[in-house]
């Protein structure tokens, strides 16, 4: 186990789990722990490097996407949301391709769990009024932090529509609000379909990746987006 604790302490962090749930992980040799690691293709699904699902299996990632709703407690409302899982080869296409219907001017949210203490650190730092094409610009310079960091998430917003595409710590995308049907096209031209029985990774155990050079990445890219640690 002492692999192990610094595994989830020095690279990974491991999802909070019920109390009586006994991580898949546990009782892993590091040989066993490795193979698992190196697993990167699901039939025809495969993951970037910044997550892993758990060694059991309860849920195996695979393309789709499903209808969900997102109920702010604050003013009662209920906000519809497409939850969707492409496969590495396509994904980062898909992403900026998802941002168009936002329109010309957007604000971005970078989510980062940077920190020592990965599982319990988070913070989203904000960039009000960007020029879409100057975003998706330097975004692509960053392709590879925002694929494969299980440490970094992006949210790209129209206040005004209001609509959100999330490109989270997961690799998952997130998009809120309505009309929706734009998005869905987008996603059935890549093959992404409509399968409302679909689970993601985020609903079982699974762990996140990240190192010191993307930690790195992350602070060029806050400079270039103009963002200010101060407001978050």
């Amino acid at each position: 186990m002492g692999f192990l604790k610094r595994f989830f302490m020095n690279v990974l962090h491991e999802e909070d789990a019920p109390n009586d749930h006994r991580s898949s992980f546990e009782s892993l040799s590091e040989d066993e722990l490795d193979a698992h690691l190196g697993v990167e293709r699901y039939g025809d699904f495969l993951l970037t490097d910044a997550i892993r699902p758990s060694y059991d299996l309860k849920v195996v990632p695979q393309q789709g996407y499903r209808h969900d709703a997102y109920r702010d407690d604050a003013n009662g409302q209920s906000v519809p949301v497409l939850m969707a899982s492409a496969s590495r080869e396509q994904l980062f296409d898909l992403f900026m391709e998802c941002l168009d219907p936002l329109g010309y001017e957007v604000d971005v949210v970078l989510e980062t769990s940077h920190s020592q203490d990965r599982r319990h650190h988070h913070q989203d730092l904000y960039r009000e009024h960007i020029d879409l094409p100057v975003l998706k610009s330097v975004l692509w310079d960053y392709e590879d932090l925002l694929l494969n960091d299980g440490c970094t998430g992006i949210a790209v917003m129209n206040p005004h529509t209001p609509q959100e595409v999330q490109f989270d710590e997961h690799k998952l995308l997130i998009i809120y609000g309505e009309p929706l049907r734009s998005f869905e096209e987008i996603l059935r031209s890549r093959d992404v379909w409509h399968r409302q029985e679909i689970r993601f990774i985020t609903e079982a155990e699974h762990v996140h990746s990240s190192k010191d050079e993307y930690s790195r990445q992350f602070e060029e890219l806050k400079i270039r987006l103009g963002i200010d640690d101060d407001y978050c």
